[in-house]
């Protein structure tokens, strides 16, 4: 139970309006990130370079059909536990996927124009980074139906009874493994894999979990859409 002192200091915020924020910066990390050519966050790698080998649609299309790939896993997940409330919640995060899709193809349009010598780069990774580890924390607290692609490792964290930052770097590890593998067996290049994905792959989770950590301490979220479960997935 929450310290009553603790909960005088902390802020209430509306879930919707943090889910809004939630899409536009994590669409604006993935692809500050891919132009800082420290290559791209694990997770989003998979629809890159399967966007790369099948150029039929665009990035955010295939994030798009990435995302609910994950979303019938997660649900056949609770089926199989017998756990049909979450089915809705999980449906509704679709919404939430297309919001984020759109918003990538947005940010595509100017970021690509954005100069880049050596230090932006630099300056540009870095600012990624920190902002797309803001996002998913962000996504972990707003008890909003979020990105399919944050929802997955958190609701993983939920149904195996792990920590998260634990169940993230394991997943982010695994897209890690696919992207490598698909760029050298079709394209034979290491497209999209950088420094930065490697970087992502072994911390973002840890990052994401001490955010998520201040999160708690600052910030209440309140949201017509609660999921059932309340308890902190970080």
């Amino acid at each position: 139970m929450a310290n009553p002192s603790r909960e005088k200091t902390r802020y209430r915020v509306r879930g919707e309006l943090a889910i809004c924020l939630i899409a536009v910066i994590n669409s604006f990390a993935v692809y500050l990130m891919l132009h800082s050519l420290g290559g791209m966050p694990s997770i989003s790698s998979v629809p890159y370079i399967i966007s790369e080998v099948y150029p039929v649609a665009s990035l955010g299309a295939w994030t798009y059909l990435f995302q609910t790939v994950l979303v019938a896993i997660l649900i056949a997940m609770r089926l199989q536990k017998g756990e049909k409330g979450y089915v809705v919640y999980y449906l509704c995060s679709f919404l939430v996927g297309g919001l984020f899709s759109v918003m990538m193809d947005i940010h595509a349009l100017w970021i690509g124009r954005l100069p880049q010598t050596f230090f932006l780069c630099i300056f540009y990774f870095g600012v990624s980074f920190l902002a797309l580890a803001f996002g998913i924390a962000l996504s972990n607290y707003c008890k909003m139906p979020i990105i399919p692609t944050d929802l997955f490792p958190r609701e993983l964290t939920l149904i195996l009874g792990q920590p998260y930052k634990q169940v993230k770097t394991r997943f982010d590890i695994g897209c890690l493994v696919f992207t490598l593998f698909w760029g050298l067996i079709a394209l034979h290049d290491l497209r999209g894999i950088g420094l930065g994905t490697v970087l992502c792959a072994l911390t973002l989770g840890k990052i994401i979990s001490a955010i998520g950590n201040w999160l708690d301490t600052r910030f209440v979220f309140d949201s017509i859409l609660d999921p059932e479960h309340k308890k902190s997935a970080v």
